[in-house]
């Protein structure tokens, strides 16, 4: 139970940070091209780290790259590079650095763009609400050809993990428990599908 006494996922309710986000972002549908960019870096970036040290230095990340907009980030070069490790706001791991700047450039040139890449691997309708955390996975099918279907576009750090965390995240899926008071009501939360890669 939360504060007010309703019930949520049960790592929501560890700290407050977590609060906020799992009640206000977590799971939400994200769209746009920049907002689904920014949750793919950050969630390369907490690659072997707490979520929560990424949470808490999330303001930081968007100054230091540019409120995660994919041009400017495209445009990043070996002075910005520096400039990004040297930043202690950050977590500075130059695997991941580049990693950042590499993807901001092939999602530059997706001709149907980022958004729309992703949400074709999003799952046709629903499953079964999760009843405990033991019933969500930590990648699916979907995840695994997403990852596969990034890297083949050129993009680095997206393994399928990484990928089905970006999914939950950006609301492709709803991992929400059945009796969160953050479950989404709707049956489909997908828009149009295209095809997939």
């Amino acid at each position: 139970m939360g504060p007010d006494g309703r019930a949520r996922c049960p790592w929501a309710t560890s700290a407050p940070d977590y609060l906020a986000y799992h009640d206000e972002e977590w799971g939400r549908p994200i769209r746009d091209d920049q907002g689904l960019f920014e949750r793919l870096t950050l969630e390369a970036f907490q690659s072997g780290l707490s979520w929560l040290t990424i949470l808490r230095k999330r303001p930081a990340f968007r100054k230091a790259f540019a409120d995660f907009d994919i041009p400017t980030v495209a445009a990043f070069d070996a002075d910005d590079e520096r400039r990004l490790l040297a930043d202690a706001g950050i977590v500075r791991n130059r695997a991941k650095v580049s990693a950042a700047i590499r993807n901001a450039q092939v999602a530059a040139e997706l001709d149907e763009g980022l958004a729309a890449f992703l949400w074709a691997f999003a799952p046709e309708g629903q499953r079964a609400a999760p009843r405990t955390l033991a019933d969500v996975p930590s990648q699916t099918t979907e995840s695994k050809a997403m990852a596969k279907a990034l890297k083949r576009r050129g993009f680095v750090f997206v393994g399928p993990t990484t990928c089905y965390a970006l999914m939950q995240a950006a609301g492709l899926v709803d991992d929400h428990l059945v009796d969160c008071v953050a479950r989404r009501v709707t049956t489909s939360t997908s828009p149009s599908r295209g095809s997939r890669e």
